[in-house]
């Protein structure tokens, strides 16, 4: 895999900067570190006081991430500001973080064109490699194991209910009959095969299936949904939490926590309608065209006593 980070693009970073609203000595906590494009940017702002909280699960990206912060840091030398990564996924973010700690907090959901580009990591079908999609290959199952193990009814229904795909039926037959599957341009020729494109369609017949099986490998709602019920106690009265999704499962989530945690007055949305990307942004970066940013901050509601021990035990 290239070790070129500098050529990721990050998405939205501009409006993502924005909703932040960063000061200098904040503290803020990157959920998906990525290939750090959004945290290059936002160390540029903490000065020496603040403080950047990162996780990222994917070992292979925390190492490139560290070495592109590492240049970052070096740059800004004695106005750099105090740097954490954390190898783990984003949700044991309460067991690193004290409760009331954060002033912002920004979770980029999915995956980075690095991870997509890598055939050995077999998230995507446009090169064949193995049928893994784990974003933390120390542990769980690959999405081989998954689809060489689960019964049919049990693969209709992740397929349906993560990718939304209409006729998982038809595919997870097509599957199990086609058993062992052990790389991904075979399972993209099987789903192609069990469900042609149709005129209407302007993506892959695969594309769902595979979603649904990187969501499932991966965890990766629960994922979504933990961070958003930690973060109301995480961040300071006036903290910043921004998201950023690509597709309407992980929308709807996040959607759905900060209008209920309105209600409650727990938070102040800042955006009624999501962020966006504009033309110019699409044509440099085509994967920012799905992208929907929504930023809420915390008001300044007196916590309960649940929410003030959340994360009181852990080390920040």
């Amino acid at each position: 895999m290239s070790t070129n980070t500098e050529r990721h693009v990050p998405v939205l970073l501009q409006d993502a900067i924005q909703f932040l609203n960063l000061r200098a000595g904040s503290t803020v906590a990157d959920c998906t570190l990525g290939f750090a494009g959004h945290a290059s940017e936002i160390v540029r702002r903490l000065g020496p006081s603040g403080r950047l909280i990162a996780f990222d699960r994917d070992s292979e990206a925390l190492e490139l991430a560290k070495a592109r912060l590492a240049r970052v840091i070096n740059e800004l030398g004695q106005q750099a500001p105090q740097l954490t990564l954390i190898n783990e996924a984003f949700s044991s973010i309460a067991q690193h973080v004290a409760a009331g700690s954060l002033d912002g907090i920004l979770a980029d959901f999915g995956m980075s064109s690095l991870q997509l580009d890598d055939a050995r990591r077999g998230f995507s079908f446009m090169a064949d490699g193995d049928l893994d999609m784990r974003m933390d290959t120390r542990q769980g199952p690959t999405a081989a194991q998954v689809v060489n193990e689960a019964n049919e009814r049990e693969l209709a229904d992740l397929i349906y209910e993560y990718g939304e795909e209409r006729r998982s039926r038809r595919i997870a037959r097509a599957i199990v009959r086609g058993r062992p599957v052990t790389t991904t341009g075979q399972l993209a020729r099987i789903v192609a095969s069990a469900a042609p494109a149709m005129k209407q369609d302007r993506i892959h017949p695969a594309t769902r299936t595979f979603q649904a099986l990187r969501i499932h490998v991966n965890h990766e709602l629960d994922e979504i949904k933990s961070l958003m019920e930690a973060a109301p106690q995480l961040l300071k009265p006036s903290g910043r939490l921004v998201v950023i999704s690509f597709h309407s499962l992980e929308d709807r989530i996040v959607k759905d926590h900060l209008r209920d945690g309105a209600h409650s007055g727990i938070w102040e949305v800042l955006t009624k309608k999501p962020a966006v990307a504009g033309e110019d942004e699409i044509e440099r970066n085509p994967r920012s065209r799905s992208a929907k940013l929504r930023a809420a901050e915390r008001t300044k509601k007196k916590q309960t006593v649940r929410e003030q021990g959340v994360g009181n035990s852990s080390r920040s």
